[in-house]
C-alpha cells in the first residue's frame, strides 16, 4: 500500500469543533448551558464534583509545557517573600513604629544578604549546559513571588537564562515577579499540585530563611526523602544561625522522633559558590541513573 495515502486522523480536532460551536444557530436548545461542549463549559468544570478533573488539569498543563520547553531538571529555590533586597532594606527600619517592629526590621535587614546569595546561586546554576539530547538541566524554579523567589528568577535572567515561576492564587493579590520567563510562568489553585511540580524535576533545592510556606515545602521534601518516596537530592539550608534558632534539629534526634542519620538529609551552607560546589560534587559522585 505504498501508493495509498492514509490520513493521520478521521475525527475533527477539538479546536475546530470549539470554533464551530461559536457559530451555532440560535435556538432555545443551543443557547441553554446544557448544550455547551463540556470542555468549554466553565460552570461545569467548576462544579464541586469536577475537582478530580481540575486536579488532573493542574498536574498536566505545566508538565506538558515544561516537557515542550525541553526542561529535564530544575534547581528549586524556597524562601521568604518578606526578606528585602539589600538596597531597599532600610525602608523597613524607617517604617517600624514600636520596639517589636524595630526588632523585626533589624532581623529582616540582617537576612537581606540572602537576596544576593540567591541571585548569585541562580546565576551559577543557569550556566549549566544542555545535555546531548538538547535538554536543559538545573533550570531555576521558584514560587514566582517577591524577595528570595524574585532574586532567583532575577539571577537567571541576568545571565540570559529562562526560569520557572510556580505562582499560587491567594486571597490577596499575588503577581509573578517580573523576572519569571512568561512562557514558564504558571498559576495554581491547589497548593498540593504546586508542591508536586516543585519536586517532579528538582535535582537540587536551596532553602533560604522563611516562614510557614517555606517550612511546609521544606519539611514535606525532607519527609519524602526520609520515607524513601523521593530519592535523595542535595538540600541546601541557607542561614544556619536562623534555622538552628527556629528549629532544634538536634533535639528532634535526641527525643527519638527522627533518626540521627536524618540530620544528613540537608546541608548547611552560606555562600552561592559553596552551595553550587556541593551540588556539583553530589552529582559527580552519583551516577545520574541512581
Amino acid at each position: 500500500m505504498t501508493d495509498t495515502r492514509v490520513p493521520a486522523r478521521v475525527f475533527p480536532n477539538a479546536q475546530d469543533e470549539a470554533e464551530a460551536a461559536k457559530n451555532l444557530t440560535q435556538t432555545p436548545q443551543t443557547t441553554h448551558p446544557a448544550y455547551r461542549l463540556a470542555f468549554q463549559d466553565t460552570d461545569f468544570l467548576l462544579r464541586e464534583d469536577l475537582r478530580p478533573v481540575r486536579f488532573q488539569l493542574e498536574l498536566l498543563k505545566p508538565e506538558l509545557l515544561l516537557d515542550e520547553a525541553r526542561i529535564a531538571s530544575t534547581f528549586v529555590f524556597y524562601g521568604s517573600a518578606r526578606i528585602p533586597e539589600p538596597s531597599k532594606a532600610e525602608v523597613l527600619r524607617e517604617a517600624a513604629t514600636d520596639e517589636f517592629g524595630k526588632r523585626v526590621a533589624e532581623r529582616l535587614i540582617a537576612k537581606a544578604k540572602y537576596y544576593d546569595v540567591a541571585r548569585e546561586l541562580a546565576q551559577l546554576a543557569s550556566h549549566c549546559p544542555r545535555d546531548l539530547e538538547g535538554k536543559r538541566h538545573f533550570v531555576v524554579c521558584s514560587g514566582g513571588g517577591p524577595s528570595i523567589m524574585e532574586a532567583a528568577n532575577r539571577g537567571a535572567e541576568e545571565v540570559g537564562a529562562e526560569s520557572i515561576g510556580l505562582n499560587i492564587m491567594l486571597p490577596h493579590e499575588q503577581t509573578p515577579n517580573p523576572y519569571v520567563t512568561p512562557s514558564l510562568s504558571f498559576q495554581f489553585h491547589y497548593f498540593a499540585l504546586r508542591k508536586m511540580h516543585f519536586l517532579l524535576r528538582a535535582r537540587a533545592v536551596a532553602v533560604f530563611p522563611g516562614g510557614f510556606g517555606t517550612f511546609d515545602e521544606t519539611f514535606e521534601l525532607l519527609t519524602l526523602i526520609q520515607t524513601g518516596k523521593v530519592s535523595p537530592i542535595p538540600v541546601l539550608m541557607y542561614g544556619r544561625e536562623f534555622w538552628e534558632r527556629v528549629v532544634d534539629f538536634e533535639a528532634l534526634a535526641e527525643e527519638g522522633v527522627i533518626s540521627r542519620k536524618d540530620l544528613d538529609l540537608f546541608h548547611f551552607v552560606e555562600t552561592a559558590e559553596e552551595g553550587w560546589e556541593y551540588v556539583r560534587k553530589w552529582w559527580r559522585d552519583r551516577p545520574l541513573a541512581a
